[in-house]
């Protein structure tokens, strides 16, 4: 079953609000839609599902594969190379345990990194449906279902108080009979 896309614009916050309460009448999930919006609002504002972010784990996968690394690196170079100095053991501790410390380090900052962009969703590869009033100040609530049920959200999202409905960047919405 293919899902299509359907985008209504609403002129404020409340009317977005209650474009969402809408299309949970309708018997829609918080999966099924998600708002598109110029400016920042609060997770949850227009009654959107709470994603779950799971950035903090990045930063200790990247600390541990940077001090396995740094390990490897330093003792494996120093066996490698065995140079007796003085009758000191090849695997001297102290310079291994800087090398940790860095290594440790520099992965935790990679691993951030990439679970941010990670996080973000980036790249987009595929962009939905999107109208670039929504940049000047309008609310965008993007509804991706099957296509028998686009005729109920988009009458229900007029209903709401939606100013413009699009099916797809290109084309109004027209209603079928």
């Amino acid at each position: 079953m293919m899902k299509q896309e359907l985008l209504a614009l609403f002129a404020s916050a409340g009317d977005a609000s209650k474009g969402t309460a809408a299309l949970k009448a309708q018997g829609f999930s918080a999966d099924d839609w998600d708002v598109l919006a110029d400016s920042p609002y609060p997770e949850g504002a227009f009654g959107e599902k709470r994603p779950k972010h799971k950035l903090f784990v990045f930063p200790f996968v990247g600390a541990a594969c940077g001090l396995a690394v740094a390990i490897l690196m330093s003792a494996g170079t120093q066996l490698a190379f065995p140079l007796v100095v003085g009758g000191k053991p090849i695997l001297s501790l102290p310079a291994m345990f800087i090398i940790a410390y860095e290594g440790t380090l520099l992965g935790a900052i990679l691993f951030t990194f990439l679970g941010v962009i990670f996080e973000s969703r980036l790249p987009r590869l595929r962009m939905g449906v999107y109208d670039p009033r929504i940049t000047e100040g309008y609310i965008g609530v993007v509804v991706s279902c099957a296509e028998e049920r686009l005729n109920a959200a988009a009458d229900a999202l007029k209903q709401a108080g939606a100013t413009d409905i699009l099916r797809d960047s290109k084309s109004r919405w027209v209603e079928h009979d």
